[in-house]
């Protein structure tokens, strides 16, 4: 602070308080370095900033690509796959595809031919689409006593299903639960599986003959 401006007679308060302010706003530094800033704390320690150092180094590999982006839904694909390997020639599946206007339909009777054990004949009561899994239910008789059925169209453990009697006119119902009623129960279906089992012998009998004729 200039003191003599203040001192001066001629010079009142404002005055001198604004000369003042002036000589502050131009007073010179002789301050040539900058002034050094406090240094922040570090938040890790010694070890872990060593421990940050070393990791730093490690090669980051890209993630691999997920298996849902390029396969969203691989439950079809698997169904497909395993339908192939079980029914190469597709017979059991045109069998009972809705698709085929010969395939079987509920009311028809079939026989249904394991590897082991006595072949069973009934009447297609309902038939359970789940790909693979894909079964059906009959319904016939075993020593005179009603007995129902499933078997799994693409099970190894079933060697031949024939359609032994076609229903002559179309099932209103997918599932024919009321032929367990007594007045709608079929009953016994061997007079339809001997009728079957003549005219196949028939027609194998007529073409053996042929062909017998034709190497003469």
């Amino acid at each position: 602070m200039n003191v003599a401006s203040v001192s001066r007679p001629s010079g009142c308060l404002k005055a001198a308080l604004r000369r003042t302010r002036y000589q502050r706003a131009c007073q010179r530094s002789f301050v040539t370095t900058p002034r050094a800033q406090a240094a922040t704390p570090s938040p890790f320690s010694g070890r872990q900033r060593d421990d940050i150092a070393r990791v730093s180094h490690f090669k980051v590999w890209p993630q691999v690509p997920s298996v849902r982006k390029t396969h969203p839904n691989p439950l079809p694909q698997l169904q497909a796959q395993q339908i192939a390997k079980l029914d190469p020639t597709g017979a059991r599946t045109r069998m009972f595809s809705k698709l085929h206007l010969d395939s079987a339909k509920v009311g028809d009777v079939l026989m249904v031919t394991p590897n082991t054990g006595e072949p069973f004949a009934g009447v297609l009561m309902q038939i359970r689409r789940a790909g693979v899994d894909t079964a059906i239910q009959l319904r016939g008789q075993l020593m005179r006593t009603s007995t129902e059925m499933w078997y799994k169209i693409y099970s190894p453990t079933v060697s031949a299903i024939d359609i032994i009697w076609r229903r002559p006119k179309r099932a209103r119902r997918s599932r024919l639960t009321y032929l367990r009623q007594p007045k709608h129960d079929m009953g016994n279906v061997d007079n339809l599986v001997f009728a079957w089992r003549k005219e196949r012998f028939a027609l194998r009998s007529k073409e053996k003959n042929k062909a017998m004729r034709g190497g003469r």
